[in-house]
């Protein structure tokens, strides 16, 4: 395929040459880099097993000499979105999006790598010999699909595309996913079983809302991931007309302030407040957004008789639903369904799918069925963000910061 006319070029260090002259080093100090046109001094860069190869690490790209959400800290890293199963701490030197990055600075501190660098959407860089692009996922704040292109010997040019998690879904919290045509196709495959179809997230919050009129005496208690479902019910719930204000359990607050530091609108949110000492139940007829974690914890016992609510893909299953004692499962995932999965695999034009997590063998067998070269990576380490969610109720964090 040929490189799509509409993307710029430029050097990781700024604005740079766009012809065959020597780019700048990613990191400072290292030998320049050859420009992705010059033949590879070293075999053909070609498909699959050329431009990716599985280390203890993760994904590696040897054309480039760096990782894709590497599981442990490495040299260099690419970095498609925040969530902890994907973005780790302590890498040498990481690109991601400017959100991920802050993201990172935000859960890990601010010297969670050695250096960083932002990737503007759609703008090419070039790292050792191949041209990497970010493009919108659609999953949360900052996620990004990473393109990789490289040319062989022969100057034949393969075009890879990294999906990290990503969905099709709007999403007023983030944007878009962008399909981006490919040779090869890495996707996820999380929720990659015919029975996983969402419906549509605004019927979701109907039935949210609806519990809320019925049990008007009720606190209804909203397990959502920190980063990304929150912030993305609390804006589906602003676009139907609900201007009350919304609580927050401690682990969300400080993700909230980043999304809205990023422009997006949350309206009157609050952090749950310290109990008053008079008895009751505190919030009746309030909805209160809290990690998945935490909806069992002690914490929640303090509410008024709250309803328990739990918005994952998950919660198709009434066996999952039962499991975390769920009165209330609202269908509403930040991952691609299958019949999404199956589409964008299609629309990518890709001939070679490699799938990382999730039910890969489930997606291999319909690709084999299409005629499509499709091959699962069984790789560890990454989930459908549960871990994350864990993570991020943090040690103290379980009194949603007031006193219990």
């Amino acid at each position: 395929m040929a490189r799509r006319p509409d993307l710029p070029e430029q050097e990781l260090q700024g604005e740079g040459p766009t012809g065959n002259e020597n780019r700048k080093s990613w990191a400072p100090g290292e030998p320049p880099q050859h420009d992705v046109s010059d033949p590879a001094p070293a075999g053909p860069l070609g498909r699959t097993a050329d431009l990716l190869m599985l280390t203890p690490q993760g994904l590696y790209c040897p054309a480039g000499g760096f990782h894709i959400d590497p599981l442990q800290p490495v040299e260099r890293a690419l970095v498609t979105h925040g969530h902890a199963d994907h973005a780790r701490a302590g890498h040498g030197h990481v690109l991601a999006t400017a959100e991920t990055l802050a993201i990172m600075a935000a859960r890990y501190g601010e010297n969670f790598a050695g250096s960083s660098q932002a990737a503007a959407p759609g703008v090419s860089l070039a790292i050792g010999h191949t041209t990497v692009s970010f493009f919108p996922a659609g999953h949360v704040l900052g996620s990004a699909q990473i393109l990789i292109e490289a040319r062989d010997a022969a100057g034949r040019l393969t075009r890879l595309v990294a999906s990290g998690d990503y969905k099709r879904e709007a999403d007023p919290t983030c944007a878009a996913f962008e399909l981006v045509p490919c040779d090869i196709f890495i996707t996820e495959a999380t929720f990659a079983l015919p029975i996983f179809r969402h419906p549509p997230a605004g019927a979701e919050i109907a039935r949210l809302l609806q519990s809320l009129h019925l049990f008007p005496e009720r606190t209804h208690l909203v397990g959502a991931y920190a980063l990304g479902k929150a912030q993305r019910l609390i804006a589906l719930l602003r676009a139907v007309g609900y201007d009350a204000p919304i609580y927050m359990h401690g682990a969300i607050e400080k993700i909230n302030a980043l999304y809205q530091r990023f422009g997006i609108n949350l309206g009157d949110v609050r952090p749950v407040p310290a109990r008053d000492g008079r008895g009751g139940g505190d919030l009746p007829g309030a909805i209160v957004l809290c990690p998945p974690g935490a909806l069992q914890d002690r914490w929640s016992r303090r509410f008024a008789d709250p309803a328990h609510a739990l918005a994952s893909g998950w919660m198709r299953t009434r066996a999952r639903a039962r499991q975390r004692g769920v009165e209330l499962p609202l269908v509403i995932s930040d991952h691609a369904d299958w019949p999404d999965l199956c589409r964008t695999v299609v629309e990518t034009g890709a001939e070679e799918i490699r799938i990382t997590h999730g039910q890969e063998d489930a997606l291999a067998h319909w690709c084999a069925t299409r005629g499509l070269t499709a091959l699962p990576l069984h790789l560890l380490g990454y989930g459908d963000d549960d871990a994350a969610a864990v993570e991020e109720t943090a040690p103290g964090a379980a009194t949603g910061g007031a006193a219990s």
